[in-house]
């Protein structure tokens, strides 16, 4: 996959009459990326995505640091001096360069965040995952990271585990906005949305703005299919019926879009109401619905299908870079979130009748995300240290 913006084709789009990414703010959406490097921001291509694309936020995590720092020399001089500082260790060092790119990311899409009220506009840091569960070391974490930012516009990272959910929705109510991260089940999701409305009544009734603070709910999308598609695939090996395998086959990437769209049905019920009247009465914002994981994983399905697929008010899209060249190229944006519903739902009642578990499945990838997250945070650090060697060396 490319991990670069092809600025080419963002200036091509720009001339053009209609750009695909920008014309999904027209339903409601807003698209972020996936993505950040140094050089996005020394380059000026992170305001000609914000000009020409209609960019209105960012996100990072520890394997997209990694390839940054591995795939370029722009954290060269930085790793000479950050070895100086012996005061720091490998994470500490990585916290420096971190730190400094949310920073001036944040600082670049600060317009999109006054433009659009508090809304738009932010980027978001990861706590560490090795700390997923670890309710109050993740508390401590997020706060210090907040305060190191120093940037109104930065989300928080923290994952929605079971130890997670009691820090977010803590952190909540000391007005700290939270991107919560690592969310693929239904019933998950319902307790983040509900943490978050807690959160901001905690903070209102301590004399708090709620209208200050932001949050995303990050549901990810494309590795559920590539889950039960393996399992869909192992049961087509071993079953002879042919309603059972025409059940099967029917289910074939559809999974995880229903999923969404039931999850956003959930959303506007949650968000209404008396209860969340109240809160909406202070201005406060909806907890957003942000598709994670949209690059297209399996080849016989769209490279925008992810995206193409999910669109709809109130909702964030997080975007990889290829797929996001992709859909400027040739995405087709129209009001698909709310389409077939019934369809979505009977797409989940015959994954159930095929005998594949969502539950099982959902524990699964969220047990997997952690330990992948983890994974890349050892190689995030390993490549701070031997870049920091190596820069050492060649003094």
């Amino acid at each position: 996959m490319s991990t670069t913006i092809n600025s080419t084709a963002a200036a091509n789009a720009g001339k053009s009459a209609q750009n695909p990414l920008k014309d999904l703010i027209k339903f409601g959406q807003s698209v972020w990326l996936d993505y950040i490097r140094r050089d996005l921001l020394t380059t000026g291509e992170l305001k000609r995505l914000i000009e020409v694309d209609g960019l209105r936020g960012m996100t990072s995590n520890p394997s997209i640091f990694e390839k940054a720092i591995t795939g370029s020399n722009e954290y060269t001089s930085t790793l000479q001096e950050l070895e100086k500082r012996k005061d720091l260790d490998a994470k500490g060092r990585y916290e420096e360069l971190a730190i400094k790119d949310i920073q001036d990311a944040a600082d670049f899409l600060r317009p999109v965040y006054q433009q659009t009220k508090k809304r738009d506009g932010y980027v978001s840091l990861e706590v560490s995952p090795y700390l997923a569960h670890k309710t109050q070391e993740t508390l401590d974490e997020a706060r210090r990271l907040w305060k190191r930012v120093g940037r109104e516009n930065l989300m928080v990272k923290v994952p929605g585990t079971p130890e997670g959910i009691p820090a977010f929705q803590q952190l909540i109510s000391e007005g700290i906005n939270i991107n919560v991260t690592l969310l693929f089940a239904f019933d998950v999701y319902v307790r983040v949305a509900e943490a978050y409305i807690a959160g901001l009544e905690a903070f209102a009734k301590s004399g708090g703005d709620v209208s200050h603070v932001a949050s995303v709910a990050s549901f990810f999308i494309s590795r559920i299919d590539t889950l039960v598609d393996s399992e869909i695939d192992a049961k087509l090996k071993t079953t002879t019926n042919a309603g059972d395998q025409a059940l099967l086959r029917s289910l074939h990437g559809q999974v995880a879009i229903a999923n969404g769209k039931l999850t956003y049905q959930r959303y506007k019920q949650i968000f209404s109401g008396p209860r969340w009247d109240a809160l909406a009465a202070r201005t406060a914002q909806t907890q957003r619905v942000l598709w994670a994981s949209t690059s297209t994983k399996n080849p016989k399905y769209s490279d925008v299908y992810y995206v193409e697929e999910l669109i709809g008010p109130d909702t964030v899209d997080t975007i990889p870079p290829a797929t996001f060249d992709a859909f400027r190229d040739h995405g087709k944006p129209r009001a698909s979130l709310e389409e077939n519903v019934q369809a979505a739902q009977e797409t989940m009642q015959g994954l159930a009748k095929a005998g594949i578990s969502m539950t099982a499945a959902t524990d699964k990838l969220t047990a997997d995300g952690v330990k992948q997250f983890s994974d890349a945070f050892d190689t995030l650090l390993d490549a701070v240290r031997n870049r920091a060697a190596k820069a050492g060396s060649a003094k």
